[in-house]
């Protein structure tokens, strides 16, 4: 069995207690900050932990990849023409962009190259 590339053993669990039919998780990345608590990756979806309801409640929401238009990696400074330092990438579902904030910026690459993988493998 490989080894499934995540921050916290708890997030993991989650994600794999709602996993559907035939679906695989690739990583799940802790975040920080206001709003996402992680975002999972699988073979059919992007999952994300918002944690910015009113009343402290949570919301898992899925996004199917056939569903985003766009994912990016999010940057305050350029260097040379690249992102160089970005810990954060947003995903365009719809109209609606999701942020998440990855802990480093080896996170967020990795997270926007398999999300961008699987968008393009759903055309």
């Amino acid at each position: 069995m490989a080894q499934i590339i995540h921050d916290k053993p708890e997030q993991l669990e989650q994600i794999n207690a709602g996993l559907l039919q035939g679906e695989t998780v690739y990583a799940v990345y802790d975040c920080i900050g206001v709003g996402t608590g992680f975002v999972g990756i699988t073979n059919m979806r992007v999952i994300l932990q918002d944690k910015s309801f009113v009343g402290n409640k949570l919301a898992i929401t899925s996004v199917p990849y056939k569903n985003i238009r766009s994912v990016s990696m999010l940057s305050n400074k350029s260097m040379l023409g690249r992102f160089a330092s970005s810990s954060s990438i947003g995903i365009d579902a719809g109209g609606s962009i999701k942020e998440a904030d990855f802990r480093g910026d080896d996170k967020a690459k990795d997270a926007h190259d398999l999300i961008l993988w699987n968008v393009l493998q759903a055309r």
